[in-house]
């Protein structure tokens, strides 16, 4: 058991390395700019890479000082509950367009329920990279 503790004991310490700190309180929904972060030395676990936490949104509040870490972050959402937005259905060369509600919020590449405001039928959709919503087959 000594044999252990003292391999333990002369054992290099791991490095400290810097992590990403909210430069400032950042509330929930917010898109993280280069601005809102600085580095924080320390041994802390979270983000290291910019490029990881830019163009993100928010989960969560996260107060000034701390931490970035991948679980309060997400895709920013393009979509909010109850907007309309256009609604397109594809199917060889026919394209249906029409405007739906969304009945929940959504990023790109999402599936969410829309309800087509023509037919009133509850419907699921991708949302689309410019905002748009592609009905699935």
């Amino acid at each position: 058991m000594r044999w252990l503790a003292l391999i333990l004991a002369l054992a290099p310490l791991p490095a400290s390395a810097a992590v990403l700190a909210a430069a400032r309180t950042l509330p929930a929904g917010t898109v993280i700019t280069a601005a809102d972060l600085r580095a924080m030395d320390g041994n802390r676990l979270g983000l290291s890479d910019p490029s990881e936490a830019i163009g993100l949104q928010t989960r969560i509040t996260i107060h000034e000082g701390r931490p970035l870490q991948a679980s309060l972050l997400q895709a920013p959402k393009l979509i909010s509950r109850n907007q309309m937005h256009p609604l397109v259905f594809e199917r060889g060369a026919l394209r249906i367009v029409t405007t739906a509600r969304t009945l929940s919020d959504g990023a790109a590449g999402d599936v969410i329920r829309v309800m087509n405001l023509e037919s009133r039928a509850t419907v699921s959709a991708v949302v689309q990279p410019d905002g748009s919503l592609l009905a699935m087959k």
